[in-house]
């Protein structure tokens, strides 16, 4: 799809794109894995904001874990800002699976990084373009991806470049880290709706796994390798 299909929208107009967002049985995973990254997320940045309050040295003020810090912060919910991100890029469950495991990688190579209301929103539809592109196979271009989170292209290339250099590149994600993740964001949810959290994983987990033993098979065919 072309980017210009899309409007630029700034920090104070995300919030007039009020939908209804699709609960269909073909869309219910996404959106229940939305609705778990949301609610994480939201419990870590009332979390870390405690912190900054009782401590002030808690604040970094290394430039490079501020890199994601915005102006003003976007008056949208997490939830909404999601549900946003899925409306006009359609990224499977397992791209926000892949996503949370950059965002928490990114929090061990960089401690002094605390994830806040003021980068929340540019920190996910970065890790998401990232993790879209290492996940599925065809992916919109950053422009797109700039416009469905409200920013310039020049600012989503640059957020792009700063992720890899801040995670030294280190991207990839094997199936048992995958699963790990997924059994974390499971335990996440509680007691309420456990068993569709669970149904929802298993599922990108297979997903992950297929996709796995395809690269294998392809390599192997092209190697002329044997199984035999």
């Amino acid at each position: 799809m072309d980017s210009s299909a899309l409007t630029s929208i700034s920090a104070t107009t995300l919030q007039s794109d009020i939908y209804s967002f699709s609960k269909d049985d073909s869309e219910s995973n996404t959106s229940l894995m939305i609705s778990v990254l949301a609610s994480l997320l939201e419990r870590t940045i009332a979390r870390n904001e405690r912190i900054t309050i009782k401590c002030k040295w808690a604040l970094s003020k290394d430039p490079k874990t501020r890199i994601f810090d915005c102006y003003e912060v976007p008056d949208i919910t997490i939830q909404s800002f999601l549900e946003r991100i899925y409306r006009y890029t359609h990224v499977g469950p397992s791209v926000y699976v892949v996503a949370y495991v950059y965002i928490d990688r990114l929090c061990q190579i960089c401690p002094e990084f605390r994830i806040t209301s003021c980068n929340v929103h540019r920190l996910l539809i970065t890790t998401i373009m990232v993790a879209s592109k290492y996940v599925e196979d065809m992916n919109y271009r950053n422009s797109y991806f700039a416009s469905v989170g409200g920013l310039t292209t020049g600012e989503m290339n640059k957020l792009e470049v700063d992720l890899l250099f801040l995670m030294n590149f280190k991207l990839h994600v094997n199936v048992s880290v995958f699963e790990s993740y997924c059994s974390h964001l499971e335990r996440e949810v509680g007691i309420g709706g456990g068993y569709q959290i669970e149904r929802t994983l298993r599922f990108c987990s297979g997903e992950v796994k297929s996709r796995k033993t395809e690269e294998i098979r392809v390599t192997t065919s092209v190697l002329g390798w044997s199984s035999h």
